[in-house]
């Protein structure tokens, strides 16, 4: 695993990224010298070929993104994957086709792209399916050993063996006894008397404590020589920060945040986030006002009630503000039951105002509360002052989540679907501690980033 942007990548992911460049360059240059007549050598490095493969290449990585074939590698089918790479193609060919309105001086040749094409389409997926079957074994793979059998630990095993790009695998675990409902990919290995010898034995690259009860159990002389003799030991808490990207609350102590500065965003970061959150509202208004004209007419036209919908939420430090969004309800939406969650094909929701769910346009008034400073750009999700009173009794720690500003857009919400369950809530909770532990300029950039593509495939809206 390789940290980036504050988040922890697979370095099976990267290499798969850079391998599928190189083979989207290769066939690009390959196409130029099979379909052009003059010299391919003055069309690469004096006509500009390079820079125009570049982009070809770039239009469709991005294409293969949309399609999450960088989150998913276990093939489900090979025809899947052709169509999904000639999607991938058909987004560059739209970009080629927008050029040829810009300035065609960027655009590949006609033949050259159709050959560039028709060659990554034989070279990218079949080396896909050599990279998911064979070539991720040569990264090799953590080998984890747990000390107990919480919970927590079996959800992680579960975890890790669905998801082998993680570069991690469970060799098993000790405990006083063996749990007859233990996780079938996590075989027993001993007590914890064994520690030593079974360490000594498989050499694990981690060692996990994940015990449901510590005191007068964990073997800490054993894990003590373990440790300075040179092996990674590690709380479970920590394994599953890798393996989920989100902080884990059932692990999540008070004396963590009382005495140590795991919660803590940082003063700097925090300050020169309300900086660049300001520059970006600004350039995005230039859009947004436009936009938010047109919309907000076609509320008027379609419902009737206001076009601007006002709700008190809860922001930083506890403190209530109002939030703007454009109406997509009906204006007697909870005149009868209250405030309550959104479900989904709600009712209450106008015909236009799920159009503007879906797309994220009902959200675009929100720009004005960043300018206020009520809210980021990224953060977690405000939530309504009758909603916090009644989580904050039923999830621990969830007032933590105040300590930073809320945000258009969050950690939370490019993760996780919308959710109207308590267990749904704890998920997105520990994304947002996530957040909030990492909270940096880098983070928010890879925020701002997927966020774009849960805009433009309409995930997650409700």
């Amino acid at each position: 695993m390789i940290r980036i942007f504050r988040v922890f990548i697979p370095a099976s992911v990267l290499a798969l990224l850079i391998s599928d460049t190189i083979l989207l360059l290769f066939s690009f240059v390959v196409g130029c010298y099979i379909v052009l007549v003059a010299d391919p050598y003055i069309f690469l490095f004096s006509d500009g070929g390079i820079e125009r493969i570049g982009l070809v290449v770039l239009s469709i990585l991005i294409g293969l993104y949309f399609n999450d074939l960088y989150t998913r590698f276990r093939i489900r089918s090979n025809i899947e994957l052709i169509q999904q790479f000639c999607l991938a193609i058909g987004a560059a060919f739209l970009v080629q086709a927008l050029l040829s309105y810009l300035d065609r001086d960027w655009m590949l040749p006609r033949w050259t792209m159709m050959a560039g094409c028709l060659l990554s389409l034989i070279l990218v997926p079949s080396w896909r399916m050599f990279y998911s079957t064979f070539a991720m074994r040569a990264f090799g793979m953590d080998r984890v050993l747990y000390v107990g059998l919480s919970r927590v630990v079996q959800q992680i095993a579960g975890r890790i063996h669905e998801h082998p790009e993680l570069g991690l695998r469970s060799i098993g675990y000790l405990d006083e006894r063996e749990w007859p409902d233990s996780n079938p990919v996590i075989p027993y290995l001993g007590t914890f008397e064994d520690l030593k010898r079974i360490a000594g034995e498989l050499k694990p690259d981690r060692i996990v404590v994940g015990m449901p009860d510590r005191r007068n159990q964990m073997p800490i002389q054993a894990l003590l020589d373990l440790r300075l003799a040179g092996m990674q030991v590690q709380e479970v808490g920590s394994l599953y920060e890798v393996a989920y990207s989100r902080v884990c609350t059932k692990e999540l102590r008070p004396s963590q945040l009382i005495f140590s500065n795991a919660l803590d965003p940082g003063r700097w970061s925090v300050m020169f986030q309300d900086l660049y959150s300001l520059l970006i509202t600004a350039g995005a208004l230039v859009v947004a006002i436009p936009l938010m004209l047109i919309a907000g007419l076609l509320v008027k036209l379609t419902s009737k009630g206001p076009i601007l919908y006002r709700q008190t939420r809860v922001g930083l430090n506890g403190a209530p503000f109002v939030l703007y969004k454009l109406r997509s309800m009906r204006e007697d939406a909870e005149e009868h039951t209250g405030a309550v969650w959104a479900v989904k094909d709600d009712p209450r929701v106008t015909p236009l105002g799920r159009w503007l769910r879906r797309l994220r346009l009902d959200e675009m008034p929100q720009f004005f509360n960043v300018l206020r400073g009520d809210m980021s750009i990224v953060g977690p999700r405000p939530e309504r002052p009758e909603f916090v009173r009644t989580l904050s009794e039923k999830i621990p720690y969830y007032q933590q989540r105040h300590c930073v500003k809320p945000g258009i857009t969050g950690w939370a919400q490019i993760n996780h679907k919308y959710g109207d369950t308590l267990e749904d809530t704890i998920t997105k909770l520990e994304y947002d501690l996530y957040y909030v532990k990492n909270l940096s300029p880098s983070l928010d950039g890879y925020i701002i980033f997927h966020t774009l593509k849960v805009m433009l495939l309409s995930r997650g809206a409700q």
